[in-house]
């Protein structure tokens, strides 16, 4: 890893909705609290495998309520739900950062395609 792929600055917004992310090279993102809980790197939503990949529902409104360091590679980041076993690493927060909306907009659809919502809770599926 080089200093350009670390962060400079984690910041959550007043509101919990938000972190921002600034990177040694200017880069900055602001990441929706929702996208991360949703697209969270833990095994919870990712699974153990190929094809064990969960759509989690009903988390527009979830906040951003721990940013724990984590080695010094990354951060674990606890959610108002209680989820809090995403590990996020420098170069997913990047990943998010760059790719997020697209990374997002297929989650939207994996919604549709289930049925479900971003505003109704229900067991992930």
């Amino acid at each position: 890893m080089t200093d350009q792929t670390r962060p400079t600055e984690l910041r959550v917004s007043k509101d919990r909705h938000t972190l921002t992310v600034t990177f040694a090279d200017g880069a900055h993102f602001a990441l929706p609290a929702e996208m991360m809980r949703v697209l969270s790197p833990s095994a919870e939503v990712q699974g153990h495998g190929p094809g064990q990949k969960v759509t989690v529902p009903g988390k527009r409104d979830v906040a951003i309520l721990t940013v724990t360091p984590t080695g010094n590679y990354a951060v674990r980041i606890g959610f108002d739900d209680m989820h809090d076993s995403g590990i996020f690493t420098w170069s997913y927060l990047r990943t998010l950062g760059e790719t997020g909306a697209d990374l997002f907009a297929a989650y939207e659809q994996e919604l549709a395609d289930k049925g479900m919502s971003r505003d109704r809770a229900e067991r992930p599926r």
